[in-house]
């Protein structure tokens, strides 16, 4: 056990940024799937609008392409 503990001390700083790196990629990775989500959401929303009659269908292709042109990727 002691080997494995004097390794981790002479090699701390590297497993520090190993481990800061990974956790940035997790966290951008739920923030890519909620924000992919959320915007998904979204348009089923406008379209199910739509649908209904409640909103005209130029009306719900503005409401999409103005949420694309906010720096959305487009679907």
């Amino acid at each position: 056990m002691e080997p494995l503990i004097e390794a981790a001390a002479e090699y701390f700083v590297i497993v520090l940024i190993a481990a800061t790196i990974l956790l940035g990629i997790i966290v951008r990775s739920i923030t890519t799937i909620v924000t992919t989500s959320s915007h998904e959401r979204s348009r089923r929303e406008i379209a199910a609008y739509i649908a209904e009659g409640s909103i005209p269908p130029e009306q719900g292709e503005r409401l999409i392409r103005a949420d694309v042109s906010r720096g959305q990727r487009p679907a």
